[in-house]
């Protein structure tokens, strides 16, 4: 059976970044405002100490820092483009493209399929993905994917299963995410959570990447199960219901108690039963690559997995400087955490988020 391979990984990261202590100024300002108004009930005060206790966080990029830490704003401030500009999904997705593409030593020309798989898309349609193939020069064919935090690897399972399918013998996914768009920063609860960034992955047909190091993908399984527990009501019927007013569902919402309390036994089963029915052990796993949302959530599903405390390395972290980039986390931690494995070497990228969705892609490293 054709077997698929990823062969190249790139990560775009803005220039702007903001740390617990700016963000939690600007907070805490617009608190003191809205409390001087009269905000019934008064608006909390946030500190850098709850943000790194309840999430593991302390900095998170972002494309625009100046409108975040306006308290009169409260959400970054991103110049309109004219039509025949690119847009900025595809921008941020060119540059991670190009890194990805570099190291798989792969021309653009050569790629069948671009999958644009975010979180959000910038806009309805003509698809995120077909501007990004005509910038990139790719061939094929190309589409948008949205199933939130998972976005990443159910991209990676359409695209292995079309390469092993044999419709397409390449294919280039990428996960812009402009996460600091969609978050509520006017909100205690949430207003630390989510970066911006955006990382690609190139698959190829093993065969043809035999003379390169790579990582064979054994086994991908993707599941969902609909919960209202991660939600954002924004979308273009919003027009027709009368609602385009400043409304707090129309931003990321979570019930963060019971996204933690049922996603963590949902995530954890999915991982033992797809390496159960691949014939994978806890111990034959030397890396575990998970979703970035939030670090204890992060460090219980490593101990599941595992069956142990995970060594350090083992699972990895990004979120004290990334914050949560929704469906690119995973793919930030594989391709930042791959010093010292060498051949034979296994691993699994897992992202899990609303929907409830996770997705999980057992990889086994190959040397030339």
């Amino acid at each position: 059976m054709t077997r698929a391979a990823i062969t190249g990984t790139g990560v775009f990261t803005p220039r702007e970044s903001i740390t617990n202590d700016e963000l939690v100024a600007a907070f805490n300002a617009y608190a003191d405002r809205r409390n001087a108004e009269g905000a019934d009930p008064p608006v909390p005060h946030s500190s850098a100490e709850f943000i790194t206790k309840a999430s593991g966080i302390e900095r998170r990029y972002v494309l625009d820092k100046s409108g975040v830490l306006d308290p009169d704003r409260m959400y970054p401030k991103l110049p309109e483009r004219a039509d025949d500009q690119p847009s900025l999904m595809a921008e941020m997705a060119v540059d991670a493209a190009t890194a990805a593409l570099s190291q798989a030593g792969v021309g653009a020309s050569q790629i069948d399929a671009v999958i644009c798989a975010a979180s959000n898309h910038e806009r309805a349609y003509p698809a995120i993905a077909i501007e990004i193939q005509q910038l990139m020069g790719t061939q094929g064919f190309a589409f948008d994917m949205n199933v939130a935090c998972s976005s990443a690897t159910f991209g990676i399972q359409a695209a292995a299963d079309m390469i092993r399918a044999g419709s397409i013998r390449k294919a280039l996914i990428v996960n812009p995410e402009i996460c600091s768009a969609h978050l509520e920063w006017r909100d205690r609860d949430c207003h630390f959570i989510f970066g911006d960034v955006c990382t690609a992955v190139v698959l190829e047909r093993e065969e043809d990447a035999a003379q390169k190091p790579r990582w064979t993908i054994d086994s991908t399984r993707c599941a969902t199960q609909f919960s209202n527990n991660i939600r954002n009501n924004d979308g273009f019927l919003r027009r027709t219901r009368d609602a385009m007013e400043d409304r707090r569902d129309m931003q990321f919402v979570q019930e963060g108690r019971k996204v933690f309390k049922e996603v963590l036994p949902l995530v954890s089963n999915h991982i033992a039963s797809h390496m159960a029915d691949a014939g994978w052990q806890a111990d034959d796993l030397d890396r575990v690559w998970l979703h970035q949302a939030n670090k204890s959530m992060n460090d219980f599903i490593g101990r599941k997995v595992l069956g142990r405390e995970p060594e350090p390395g083992e699972q990895p972290n990004i979120l004290q400087d990334y914050a949560n980039t929704s469906s690119a986390g995973s793919i930030i931690a594989f391709s930042k955490y791959q010093d010292g494995l060498g051949d034979g070497a296994r691993g699994i990228i897992c992202s899990f988020g609303a929907g409830y969705s996770v997705g999980s892609v057992l990889v086994e490293r190959r040397a030339p």
